[in-house]
């Protein structure tokens, strides 16, 4: 954290010397303020070298409740202005900050090093912002800001990725507990029960109803709701909306019961509406069904596209990610597809987040297409699984390989948490002027 100069409070004349009480004074003040306001959060955080879970009997105070974000800590680490999103990654000696040996929460197929990645250095950077600073995930600090809260991961395996992320970065302070309605893995519940804190994953690949034909044809209903999760997030706090590759595979559209379009469907008599077509639509039913919901009152985010980097061919077709070292920014540029789908959505979000306001709903860009892009090397490629298996997706150029970049959306996460305070407040004062106005 970059610390602003500061201005003492003594006349033109005066000097140093002639005010040794005041001095001795202003500078205890100074370290008091600046070190106790952390000191039962970082008392806690465990070394990087510890393995150990800290007892939860260090935990039990009770938690209030309150309206989302009020008793969110406003401890940003820079200007609360600066854009995250923009800048480089640099190295980092001294990443990554867990081991897939010691992290359960790795799928096997994000496994890299276990496959037998023979190179380890994407692991060690980290992202720059251009104009402030991003501190290292602090998995104390970020428990004690969702204490009593819930969080839930909307969308496919990608979004499921990060959850994982989060996991393993969390495990320096506590393991969570499985808490699922459901034995389907793919709607999987986790509590940190020192925090009372509850994560969960909800399986939705379209974002809305869909279901997958004989032929590896789906069908996607583009104005239904998918009630696997829509009927189930009323009660969460923090809500990550994220969707993306399987728009890739062949698809045929409907609205209003009936066929209106597809995507390489190749069926007669029926007119290809692109696939960014499917995929505005889906965005705009899925927005819709959340700010339709009655008890829902959480912050809404939406991770942007995810980028993959298959080379030499596309992903059923012999395409590979065999980069071992990051992208600078003037080196790469996001563009064809990639920025057609990341246009896609930030338009709906912004539409949504405008309706949502309405009822006093509350939306965040989580935006890290750019960041992602940068990254080629970071992908599993042909280590999520031994050479004799047969896998759907051999060179796997989609997801990311843990420890690896991924974990910097966690570090994301936590600093837009850091910031939520301020901004709730901002945005409920002008919401209240606005219900006075509309009053008048």
């Amino acid at each position: 954290m970059k610390l602003q100069s500061i201005e003492l409070p003594l006349g033109k004349n005066q000097t140093l010397q002639k005010s040794p009480k005041i001095v001795l004074l202003v500078i205890f003040t100074l370290v008091f303020l600046t070190v106790v306001p952390y000191y039962p959060l970082l008392r806690r955080y465990p070394s990087n070298d510890s393995s150990e879970t800290p007892s939860s009997s260090s935990y039990d105070h009770h938690h209030d409740s309150k309206d989302i974000g009020d008793d969110i800590v406003s401890t940003p680490s820079g200007d609360k202005y600066c854009d995250i999103f923009s800048g480089e990654w640099i190295p980092n000696p001294h990443a990554p900050y867990y081991k897939n040996t010691t992290c359960w929460a790795i799928h096997e197929h994000q496994n890299c090093m276990k496959y037998g990645r023979p190179d380890s250095d994407f692991m060690k950077w980290r992202w720059k912002p251009s104009d402030c600073d991003l501190p290292i995930f602090n998995p104390a600090i970020f428990l004690e800001l969702v204490r009593g809260r819930s969080l839930a991961f909307v969308g496919d395996s990608v979004g499921r990725n990060q959850m994982q992320s989060l996991i393993c970065l969390l495990s320096r302070v506590e393991y969570p507990i499985g808490v699922s309605h459901s034995p389907d893995e793919r709607f999987i519940r986790w509590k940190y029960t020192s925090y009372n804190f509850t994560m969960a994953a909800f399986w939705t690949p379209h974002l809305v109803k869909s279901n997958e034909a004989d032929n590896g044809v789906f069908n996607v209903y583009l104005d239904e709701f998918d009630e696997k999760w829509t009927t189930q997030i009323d009660e969460f706090d923090f809500l990550i909306i994220s969707a993306g590759h399987w728009f890739f595979r062949p698809m045929v559209f409907y609205e209003n019961g009936k066929i209106v379009g597809c995507h390489y469907c190749q069926k007669k008599n029926v007119v290809d509406l692109t696939m960014q077509y499917g995929y505005k639509k889906a965005f705009r039913t899925a927005f819709k069904a959340i700010n339709g919901l009655e008890n829902y009152k959480g912050i809404t985010f939406l991770r942007t596209f995810s980028p993959s980097h298959f080379e030499g061919g596309l992903w059923n077709q012999g395409g590979n990610c065999v980069r071992t070292r990051p992208f600078r920014n003037n080196e790469t540029r996001l563009e064809g597809q990639n920025l057609e789908l990341y246009m896609a959505q930030v338009e709906e979000f912004k539409k949504a987040e405008k309706e949502g306001k309405k009822k006093g709903l509350r939306y965040r860009l989580l935006d890290t297409t750019q960041t992602m892009l940068l990254r080629p090397d970071g992908h599993p490629s042909r280590y999520g699984h031994w050479p004799h298996e047969n896998v759907t997706l051999y060179n796997d150029c989609v997801h990311w390989c843990l420890p690896g970049p991924i974990d910097i959306w966690n570090d994301f996460l936590l600093e837009m948490f850091k910031r939520e305070g301020v901004r709730s407040h901002e945005e409920k004062l002008q919401y209240l002027r606005d219900k006075k106005l509309q009053v008048r």
